[in-house]
């Protein structure tokens, strides 16, 4: 089988130098505490990197849009690089765009005529920072430069040197920085002993302060090496009350940020980098993530993303880069959940967080809160496809159109939301889902509806429902404990089935200005629970919308002979009204019928007798009576048509398996 592993690995090596000693102080630091000095390179740097470089008119926005942030340095460009970067610079301070509390920076290489090019695109400027560099590393020393240390030590010295003698020459306000650009392939020592003779130049103190700038040019160590030589640079510079050390990270392997967080416990005071990552190859480190990386330790980072979404607009307008939908803190999806475990986690930990009294956030899966950059729950946090699950459901239902749906209704509804999603292969919207749920448990009535329904107290509640169900219209008298028992027992004697009332929920619509009430409805048959919900001003309307749906979704109801004849009927609504003293040769004479063919007719079309009928309607009036009075068991065997009570108590507890004392004792209504 042919070798498929990567070759050419042997011709690279470790390119980085370790310092002379090393003492990971650093190390003994578990967090940041507080921020650096920040410095966007976004309008050199990142300008640089892009396919087609930002115009004047687009850098000065871009440049505004830092500012507000709260970005009080900012490297601005090349001047001597190009007449667009020198314009840049001028139209700046000509302007009089540079607010007094910001410096801007501009970068040189240490070669005369582009220090003093750098000098006349400044002049003029309020505070500006001088950037100066050469190359230092092994590589480019021997390949590029072909020049010894001690040349390229001297070609830092003369243009420290030139750059203090400008800056006193030049009409404006100056400070300097200096950087060992190619850092990574430069041995450490050597760096430091670069950085030092530029500094016995400017000589700088606490009054005024010089910069000193470690660059992973290309980044070539990981992270805990770059740390460790960070902290040896920050013990071996000299003047160093008046030096600000300054980390400029990339991301060649990736671990910008890394670098960056490290290099500050090495003790680094100042970042360089830019929003989102941009700059040559695979970019500088990121800021905002720098940021609110600390945002999400307790410390504020100085900057302000609290309207992330319009920062990213206008960064991806002016640049014409794309934020990756997974960038830290900035992405479509970072604070996204799809999956069903999460979504549920979520939701779960935003109503404990509502409950608690102390305000630290502590919701799984966010390590923020989407709403302090300008995100919104709704919209971004939770969102639906064929990998979501009940909880996500019910929180994008409850947040958005005030639908709270019972505990045991929303993994039913969940299953029906992900079906649609999997079948369509989408993600679904809030509305989308909404209307999957309006469609299955709001509008689902397409075998039969009550149109109609009035109640009277007898014995309980009287219901007088109109059944519709095709093109039959019926209307049906029954009795129940409350309104919702008495209009299902007159929906079961319609239809001569036989279910459980299992869950009823209810509240106000909590969204909008919506004055209906929601009504939730479970029903048990053989086993199995089918739901319905219901919305109306009148939340007797709603319930009673609900239960129908609920019963629709019966099998019983599906099929074909689902609807009893007019005549049956009436039979049981007669017996419903005379329960007490009906009896089958009265119902013949009712109906002018013989009694045999009325006998044979009720068992044939409801499936029970005559008597059977009977003794259903009496032990629903007594259990009634049970639940929600004080009336003795032997007046209720009187009011429900037995002379004697034993034969009632007889008879309740052969058809609920308990007397009508310890049903009471069970059931009654306080």
């Amino acid at each position: 089988m042919e070798d498929l592993k990567m070759k050419n690995f042997d011709k690279y090596e470790k390119a980085y130098f370790m310092p002379p000693e090393c003492t990971y102080d650093w190390v003994k630091k578990d967090s940041i505490t507080e921020p650096p000095i920040w410095c966007s390179v976004d309008l050199r740097d990142g300008n640089q990197a892009l396919i087609e470089p930002m115009s004047l008119e687009e850098k000065l926005e871009f440049f505004e849009m830092l500012v507000k942030i709260g970005f009080k340095e900012i490297e601005v460009g090349f001047p001597a690089a190009s007449e667009t970067e020198y314009d840049f610079m001028r139209a700046l301070i000509d302007r009089n765009m540079i607010p007094d509390d910001v410096t801007v920076q501009v970068l040189t290489q240490a070669r005369e005529h582009i220090i003093r090019k750098t000098f006349e695109a400044v002049k003029g400027a309020p505070h500006a920072v001088i950037h100066l560099y050469n190359s230092t590393s092994v590589a480019q020393r021997e390949q590029v430069f072909k020049k010894s240390k001690e040349e390229i030590l001297q070609i830092a010295v003369d243009g420290a040197k030139l750059l203090k003698t400008l800056a006193d020459e030049t009409e404006g306000n100056f400070s300097f920085q200096y950087s060992p650009e190619s850092f990574p392939g430069t041995e450490v020592d050597y760096a430091v002993d670069v950085c030092n003779a530029v500094l016995d130049v400017w000589k700088p103190d606490a009054a005024n302060k010089a910069i000193i700038n470690i660059p992973t040019t290309v980044e070539n160590a990981m992270p805990h090496v770059f740390a460790t030589q960070v902290e040896y640079i920050n013990k071996h510079l000299k003047y160093r009350d008046g030096v600000i050390l300054c980390l400029h990270p990339h991301n060649d392997r990736g671990c910008g940020v890394s670098d960056a967080e490290l290099g500050i416990l090495a003790g680094a005071e100042r970042i360089e980098g830019t929003l989102f990552g941009n700059g040559e190859r695979t970019g500088n480190v990121d800021i905002i993530t720098l940021a609110m990386n600390m945002f999400s330790h307790g410390i504020d980072p100085g900057l302000d993303f609290s309207n992330m979404t319009k920062i990213r607009e206008t960064y991806e307008r002016l640049t014409r880069m794309h934020v990756d939908p997974r960038q830290p803190y900035a992405g479509d999806l970072v604070f996204t959940a799809f999956s069903g475990s999460h979504q549920d986690a979520i939701a779960k930990g935003m109503a404990c967080l509502k409950d608690k009294e102390h305000n630290k956030w502590t919701v799984p899966y966010l390590p923020i809160d989407p709403m302090d950059v300008g995100r919104t729950y709704d919209a971004d946090v939770i969102r639906i496809n064929s990998q979501s699950g009940k909880g996500g459901v019910n929180y994008i239902l409850k947040q958005n159109f005030g639908i709270s749906l019972p505990e045991k209704m929303r993994e039913e509804v969940g299953y029906a939301v992900k079906h649609v999603s999997d079948e369509e292969h989408k993600e679904l919207s809030p509305q989308w889902v909404y209307d999957i749920f309006e469609d299955h448990y709001v509008n689902h009535t397409p075998y039969f509806c009550i149109s109609e329904c009035s109640f009277a107290q007898v014995d309980g509640i009287m219901a007088e429902a109109t059944i519709n169900c095709g093109d039959k219209s019926a209307v049906v008298d029954a009795n129940g404990n409350g309104r919702l028992d008495a209009v299902s027992n007159a929906i079961k004697q319609y239809f001569g089935i036989s279910y459980e009332l299992s869950v009823y929920e209810e509240h106000a619509l909590s969204h909008g200005s919506s004055s209906k009430a929601v009504a939730y409805v479970g029903i048990t048959c053989n086993g199995k629970s089918y739901w319905g919900a219901g919305m109306d001003e009148d939340i007797i309307k709603a319930s009673i919308h609900a239960l129908t749906v609920a019963v629709n979704k019966l099998p019983q109801i599906q099929s074909d002979e689902k609807c009893l004849d007019e005549r049956l009927v009436a039979m049981m609504n007669y017996m419903q009204t005379n329960y007490q003293t009906v009896t089958l040769e009265g119902m013949a004479q009712q109906f002018h019928l013989s009694t045999p063919y009325i006998s044979k007719y009720i068992k044939e079309k409801s499936g029970k007798t005559f008597g059977e009928q009977v003794i259903a309607i009496r032990m629903k009036r007594a259990k009634t009576l049970l639940k929600n009075g004080n009336m003795t068991v032997e007046n209720i065997s009187h009011a429900v048509g037995y002379q004697n009570v034993e034969n009632f108590s007889r008879q309740f507890k052969k058809n609920f398996q308990m007397t009508p004392v310890q049903y009471r004792n069970q059931n009654r209504v306080s």
